[in-house]
């Protein structure tokens, strides 16, 4: 393949199909990547615990700093993020540079989910790994991105294919970002995770603790639902750092429910502060 094609397919001028033209793909893969600065995996050995939501309002609050951001939902079965971000009935653009990323937040934030491409938000996604893979992949490289400051990406739960994909097509993932809730029965599972980013040489950047204690409104009385203090053990024994734990609280839910990330429209919230945290950690790198 001349340079000249190179250029042309990398900046969209001839028109032509990528897949006809002679482009490496994997070539286009590090070129696409290689304009993000930062990229960061969000991720849990455990269902449930809050990994889109983390996911979303981490994303947004970077945007809400001044960065160009990229958001990626790989959860192929269970898509929520668009619903988060109130991004119903959108129409995925095609164009000569590649698929263009639904924006938001005045273009600071770019979505990808493949919540976009069904027809039907009920239709059920029945893959098998490769198929996964195959989107995943599709996602990084076929996406005008652009340049980006920071990706986040949102994972499902365990460390199958979704997560193994990420790590093995962008190679040089910053870190995780792993969620865990304070009972034994998350943390079991969230050192699975742990020990995934061991064994692939992907950085911990740290662990927060979610749905960490519920303060009743009416005596302030904390009750801790799923008990207690799990996430800073897990830290202390496996020597990584401890983000911060987010309480419960049911301006999430509403939030999230409303499309409207909750970082954003309850800024004031305990968990709203932590999130700040995070997002001023990922900032200072």
């Amino acid at each position: 393949m001349s340079s000249e094609c190179e250029s042309c397919c990398e900046n969209g001028e001839c028109g032509q199909d990528r897949s006809t033209c002679g482009v490496e793909t994997e070539t286009l893969l590090k070129k696409r990547m290689g304009m993000i600065k930062k990229k960061y995996l969000v991720m849990s050995g455990k269902g449930g615990v809050g990994k889109s939501t983390i996911s979303v309002n981490l994303a947004t609050g970077l945007a809400l700093e001044g960065l160009k951001v990229g958001l990626l939902d790989t959860d192929i079965h269970g898509p929520s993020i668009p619903t988060m971000l109130n991004l119903h009935d959108v129409t995925i653009e095609h164009t000569s540079r590649g698929i263009k990323p639904v924006e938001t937040l005045g273009g600071n934030l770019k979505v990808i989910s493949v919540a976009f491409f069904l027809e039907n938000s009920e239709d059920a996604v029945i893959w098998r790994g490769p198929a996964k893979m195959g989107a995943i992949k599709q996602f990084l490289e076929d996406v005008d991105w652009g340049e980006l400051d920071c990706l986040i990406i949102d994972s499902p739960p365990g460390t199958g294919d979704e997560p193994l994909s990420v790590v093995q097509l962008i190679e040089d993932v910053d870190g995780a970002i792993v969620i865990t809730t304070p009972q034994q029965v998350a943390t079991a599972d969230v050192k699975r995770s742990i020990t995934f980013c061991n064994q692939m040489k992907l950085p911990v950047f740290g662990v927060i603790e979610n749905m960490s204690g519920f303060k009743c409104p009416n005596c302030d009385e904390v009750v801790h639902i799923f008990d207690q203090g799990g996430g800073k053990a897990l830290c202390d024994e496996m020597k990584l750092p401890f983000l911060g734990k987010i309480p419960i609280d049911p301006d999430v839910v509403r939030a999230s429910d409303k499309g409207k990330p909750y970082i954003y429209h309850h800024n004031n919230n305990a968990g709203a502060k932590v999130i700040e945290s995070v997002v001023a950690k990922i900032v200072a790198r």
